[in-house]
């Protein structure tokens, strides 16, 4: 190809991705088309081809895109030091790759990136927290609703602990599949949805990274070396993904939804326990003191189990993982996902507003918008 046409190729890709970044925040209906038309028939389509293969493709794309990148950047060192010879040759390879990135991020953006412009699921949940009052009666009703939902999810995690089992990956991804099946309307449940063990175990241990999903395969690939008792809820966080639910928080609440719902004693257990986390460090930061009053309150097994997840954390508490926690922040937040990493915080006032409508009412299908 040469120049003239790579330049009108890069002046489409960059016309098609200033469309797709103003249309996808200004008109809802266009996402609800995208999901229809495009983003469900892909996922399943992508679930076909490749779920029956036993490694994570995403994950050899991501070698190989690495390497590409490697191989990239020499080549361009290799053109700098002979400029005076080479600068055409060094154009031509900027140009090559500036469209090769429009073209990934087009297809990120396409292939699943667009579920982020969604409304939050609580909204669309119709899981109403009213904003009115000053700053003082939020904050008031705020820890109000931190102390009741503490107090729920204790009681919870107590009264399950005692009939967890521990399960195998393989186990609980399988049973996670059927609970989205038999407890969701997800349109891609029949084909589309299940996890595969990661390639990058020990690097994702590392970065303190449980799980991901792969925007350009559908792939959701999860760390195998997780604890048995936050595996459920991580894989069904992860699966939500795949159904199309884009953001961190509302994946939280989706895997929460359906964790807290179904007849098995091990996923209620590890998302009361998962949610009780994030509710318990939210209240520590408005009263420490009765946040580990609530503590105490925790069976043994828990408290085993959270002194394990406190182990892990110090050994893996590094420049590596701290400089990968500041990078996904950054992405979050040019995702429409304005509070960054803490936005999976913001599972809890949802999830306590699902249990209020609960008591009022049985659930029996999860809606996925």
């Amino acid at each position: 190809m040469n120049f003239k046409r790579k330049f009108i190729l890069l002046i489409s890709l960059v016309l098609i991705t200033g469309f797709s970044i103003f249309s996808f925040p200004r008109y809802s209906g266009l996402v609800r088309l995208y999901d229809t038309i495009i983003f469900y028939p892909f996922q399943s389509l992508r679930s076909i081809l490749l779920g029956f293969l036993p490694i994570s493709i995403g994950d050899v794309l991501y070698v190989a895109g690495g390497i590409a990148l490697l191989i990239t950047i020499i080549r361009w060192l290799r053109y700098l030091f002979h400029f005076r010879t080479q600068k055409s040759q060094l154009a031509s390879s900027v140009l090559n790759t500036v469209n090769a990135a429009l073209f990934v991020y087009l297809l990120f953006v396409w292939g699943w990136g667009a579920n982020y412009y969604k409304q939050p699921l609580g909204k669309e949940w119709g899981l109403y927290i009213s904003s009115d009052g000053t700053k003082a009666d939020k904050r008031k009703n705020d820890s109000i609703m931190l102390v009741s939902f503490d107090t729920f999810l204790v009681t919870r995690i107590n009264a399950y602990a005692p009939h967890y089992h521990p399960s195998t990956f393989k186990d609980i991804n399988e049973r996670a599949i059927t609970y989205y099946k038999t407890y969701t309307d997800s349109k891609v449940r029949m084909h589309g949805l299940g996890l595969k063990p990661t390639l990058f175990n020990y690097f994702l241990e590392r970065t303190g990274v449980e799980g991901y999903y792969n925007p350009f395969t559908g792939e959701g690939q999860i760390s195998t070396t997780l604890p048995a008792f936050i595996m459920p809820f991580v894989v069904c966080h992860e699966i939500a993904h795949q159904a199309g639910i884009a953001a961190e928080g509302d994946a939280n609440l989706m895997a929460y939804a359906l964790g807290s719902l179904v007849n098995d004693s091990t996923f209620n257990y590890s998302a009361y326990l998962s949610i009780w986390m994030y509710t318990n460090r939210r209240l520590y930061r408005r009263d420490s003191a009765m946040a580990n009053a609530f503590e105490k309150q925790l069976n043994k097994l828990t408290t085993a189990q959270l002194d394990t997840l406190d182990q892990i954390s110090k050994q893996y508490d590094n420049d590596v993982a701290r400089y990968s926690s500041d990078i996904y922040d950054d992405y979050l937040k040019l995702q429409q996902q304005k509070e960054g990493l803490r936005s999976y915080g913001n599972v809890v006032s949802s999830a306590w507003q699902l249990e209020l409508r609960r008591m009022n009412g049985q659930e029996t299908t999860i809606d996925v918008p």
